[in-house]
């Protein structure tokens, strides 16, 4: 039950992180249900589950799943403001895991699963997913509090550098800590902050090294919590 578990998480982080564009999000929001987009977002989990799972025994939990999640993304739309968008956001990804966690054992069918990953890799797949887009997209959320468009005014870097950044640090975080090394994440913490240093010195602005710290804290807590449940759940 755990591999399978795992699975529709996995389907869950691909379809709600990957292959949501921005411009679908918006769409859901300004249209509620007329938006085709909110359909076209189900199919797709759907259809992930179905080849991820790779099992049609596990039709009936599938589309359950598939349901509910069009009935709490229907719910989220609807109810959606700019005051409430955060919290929303976060409630959304808590009863879509609480879905998963609870219909498996409820509809599981007994069968055999075709299954080239083993639990420990497809778990690893998983962490590491979520350390990638999914994690970005989360930030992101914690940050729309602040404007940080104004916050970052005159500091600008390459395109989507931060992001790319971020995840990269992220991944090697999670991989120091998987293979023990602790003392790596000090020195690339060490890394960052003296790259970062001269930056915060130079704009002596407190509101970019505030967003700077806090957004530094966030990331690497991510990939220490990451790999610590991975190393947990492996054993």
């Amino acid at each position: 039950m755990t591999l399978l578990i795992l699975k529709l998480i996995l389907a869950h982080l691909i379809g709600d992180f990957f292959l949501q564009p921005q411009k679908w999000v918006k769409h859901k929001e300004k249209k509620k249900l007329k938006s085709k987009w909110l359909y076209i977002h189900i199919a797709i989990h759907i259809a992930l589950m179905f080849l991820i799972i790779w099992d049609v025994a596990q039709w009936q939990l599938i589309l359950a799943i598939g349901l509910l999640h069009f009935i709490i993304d229907t719910g989220k739309i609807l109810f959606q403001n700019k005051k409430n968008k955060r919290l929303l956001f976060f409630i959304d990804q808590l009863l879509h895991f609480a879905t998963i966690l609870i219909l498996t054992p409820l509809f599981l069918e007994k069968s055999i699963e075709f299954n080239i990953l083993n639990q420990d890799t497809l778990l690893l797949i998983l962490c590491a997913s979520f350390l990638t887009q999914p994690t970005s997209i989360i930030m992101k959320t914690i940050f729309s509090k602040w404007n940080i468009s104004k916050i970052t005014k005159g500091n600008e870097s390459l395109k989507d550098a931060g992001r790319y950044i971020g995840i990269l640090e992220r991944l090697l975080v999670f991989t120091f800590i998987i293979i023990g090394q602790w003392s790596a994440v000090g020195f690339l913490i060490t890394a960052k902050s003296v790259f970062r240093f001269g930056d915060l010195t130079a704009s002596k602005e407190r509101k970019l090294t505030e967003y700077i710290l806090i957004g530094t804290l966030i990331s690497f807590g991510f990939a220490v919590l990451i790999g610590l449940l991975y190393l947990h759940l492996k054993l």
